[in-house]
């Protein structure tokens, strides 16, 4: 049997992100000076995020991903390895210059500018076959960014499926607003995770849990998230919905990452959808709690701590997913 050396392997997107956050922030231009309240420099970009919290409740991460050889690709590796993140696989690339994210942060809504840069470097021939078969599951994000890995992505899902590993996909926003191409890729993904407009947007109705529904016919299972209000999940047999916690919110810079690694989290210790959704919905809720994407993100001791559905399914291991 071969020897596993990651519960998740992220083939994605790497950026820092600059948070400026106020209130009541509307810049304007003609020259126009606007300040505000905080500025941030962190970890950017949803797959970092996503993987910096499954680090933090104890899964084995390696990442898979391309920045260049300048001050943001060496910060953003610095910035995984400190949550132990593996980043062996890691390509640095000195012809290219590192992405990069500006988010203009009004507390539960924001507006984000972004440089792909490196993002657009990453192929699906780059993920060997060793790598795959050392892993548990593929976790892919920021998928119409990510246009190198996008016309291989297709067939990397199913050869992750080939050596045994789940898959989950998290789309992110499609600045173009076309959202093409997601719907062939679903009946090889485990784990599909997109908001609620991402999820309206793609499958082309018009109320979210007809959208979850709709989508569940090709992917095995389908978790919306639907901001404050919580979120709800979805498999051939029943749909689930649940509510968000009362968290005081900094701000909401990759909450939705951080319920991806709950979520998944949940998935790989074989509980059931509802425990999966819980476990989901409590990281999101408590990543919100400081400033940038990864500051807040809970260990595994705050998570169970927050849910006791969770806790309930951790310390019986007997238990297995309903699917």
């Amino acid at each position: 049997m071969a020897i596993t050396s990651f519960d998740i392997l992220v083939a994605g997107e790497i950026n820092p992100d600059l948070i400026l956050s106020d209130p009541d922030l509307s810049p304007q231009f003609g020259q126009k000076e606007t300040l505000v309240d905080k500025a941030l420099l962190t970890a950017g970009s949803s797959s970092v995020i996503f993987a910096a919290g499954a680090a933090r409740l104890g899964l084995r991460v390696g990442f898979v991903g391309v920045v260049g050889d300048d001050c943001f690709g060496h910060f953003m590796l610095d910035a995984l390895s400190a949550r132990i993140v593996d980043v062996s696989n890691v390509i640095v690339d000195p012809s290219l210059q590192t992405g990069f994210g500006v988010i203009l942060n009004r507390g539960t809504d924001r507006a984000i500018l972004t440089y792909p840069g490196a993002v657009t470097a990453l192929r699906a021939d780059m993920i060997s076959d060793d790598l795959l078969a050392k892993s548990r599951h593929l976790h892919v994000a920021s998928y119409f960014l990510q246009t190198g890995l996008n016309p291989g992505l297709h067939a990397l899902f199913e050869r992750a499926q080939r050596f045994g590993l789940s898959t989950s996909l998290d789309t992110n926003w499609d600045p173009s607003e076309e959202w093409k191409g997601v719907g062939e890729l679903l009946h090889c993904v485990t784990m599909f995770l997109p908001n609620a407009v991402e999820a309206i947007s793609i499958s082309g109705e018009e109320e979210v849990q007809h959208a979850a529904l709709a989508l569940a016919s090709r992917a095995k299972i389908v978790a919306v998230k639907l901001g404050e209000a919580g979120a709800l999940v979805c498999d051939a047999e029943r749909l689930l919905q649940a509510p968000a916690p009362t968290v005081e919110v900094a701000d909401t810079v990759g909450a939705g990452d951080s319920f991806d690694a709950g979520f998944v989290f949940g998935f790989l210790q074989d509980w059931n959808i509802e425990a999966c959704l819980d476990m989901g919905i409590i990281c999101g809720s408590l990543s919100t709690r400081k400033s940038g994407g990864v500051a807040a993100q809970p260990t595994l001791e705050e998570a169970l701590a927050a849910t006791k559905i969770a806790n309930t399914h951790l310390k019986d291991r007997g238990s297995t997913n309903s699917l």
